[in-house]
């Protein structure tokens, strides 16, 4: 093991310039253009060999879990999170370490010279710590896109639940798609968000872009119109289709609450409630103005 550990670190104490510069040679070739700037790729490439030029002077070549290889996993890390961001794939992110391959082994089998022993010990040695670090790049990849994936999908969760002041004391909360657990809990918070903001009276639910309401979705209403409640706002429930009332009353299931077809009725009784008269202004300057024999 220790003319493993003398070879490579040797050839990266020595060699690191010629290593880097054919290493981002195979890079550049492996990615599209414009995928990253070449300045970064190169300072990139320059932190990583500088770290695992110490990792392997520590002569820790066995896992790259210990803390001699703390820095190497760092740069790992920022290339895996920010290839991620940037929108790499897994093979172009892992082909950053499995790259370094080809060069670093090219210089292994010039120091071994016709050692046909040592040379088989150095490459082996060599593969196996750059096999971990490419595994633990993926695994950080992947990591990374599960993040950015979650952190969307509460994103869109926010966008897709707007609530609206549609008068003075009146909100409206459209709903579209499906409801679970988690984007009841969202709903609830930006829907009492608002009744405190605003000292709603008042809080339309309009479900008309749900496809279905089961049992689970019913649930999920009531507990949204009881926390409303509490909340000193009563709720009214639009939008729901004549397909989705037959669901509900074969499933058994009471919304106790008041409903309507569409947001317009729901909107013209919030209006009622509030103590406000909608008038066709059109209609009713007509009227006024008509001399009384034409009422005749």
């Amino acid at each position: 093991m220790a003319r493993n550990k003398t070879t490579l670190q040797k050839i990266l104490d020595k060699q690191s310039a010629p290593l880097t510069a054919r290493w981002l040679e195979l890079q550049r070739g492996s990615l599209k253009s414009g995928q990253i700037a070449a300045s970064k790729m190169a300072e990139e490439s320059d932190a990583f060999v500088r770290a695992l030029q110490s990792a392997v002077a520590s002569g820790d070549l066995e896992s790259i879990s210990g803390s001699a290889w703390t820095d190497v996993r760092g740069v790992l890390d920022s290339v895996s999170r920010d290839r991620a961001l940037q929108g790499f794939t897994p093979i172009e992110t892992a082909t950053f370490v499995f790259s370094l391959k080809e060069p670093l082994f090219e210089l292994i089998r010039k120091e071994s010279g016709k050692d046909a022993e040592a040379l088989a010990d150095d490459l082996l040695t060599a593969s196996m710590i750059l096999d971990q670090l490419g595994l633990h790049t993926t695994e950080l990849y992947q990591k990374s896109r599960e993040q950015i994936i979650q952190r969307q999908q509460e994103e869109m969760l926010e966008l897709s639940t707007p609530v609206v002041q549609l008068w003075e004391g009146i909100l409206a909360l459209p709903l579209i798609g499906t409801l679970d657990s988690a984007r009841t809990q969202v709903v609830m918070e930006n829907l009492l968000q608002e009744i405190v903001r605003s000292e709603a009276e008042i809080a339309i639910i309009d479900i008309t872009g749900v496809p279905t309401v089961d049992t689970l979705v019913a649930q999920h209403l009531l507990k949204t119109v009881a926390a409303a409640r509490l909340m000193g706002a009563d709720c009214v429930i639009s939008g729901i289709r004549p397909q989705i009332a037959q669901t509900l009353v074969h499933l058994g299931v009471e919304l106790n609450v008041v409903s309507k077809a569409t947001m317009a009725d729901a909107l013209k009784m919030a209006f009622r409630r509030i103590g406000k008269t909608v008038i066709d202004k059109k209609t009713s300057v007509e009227s006024k103005g008509k001399p009384e024999s034409a009422e005749e």
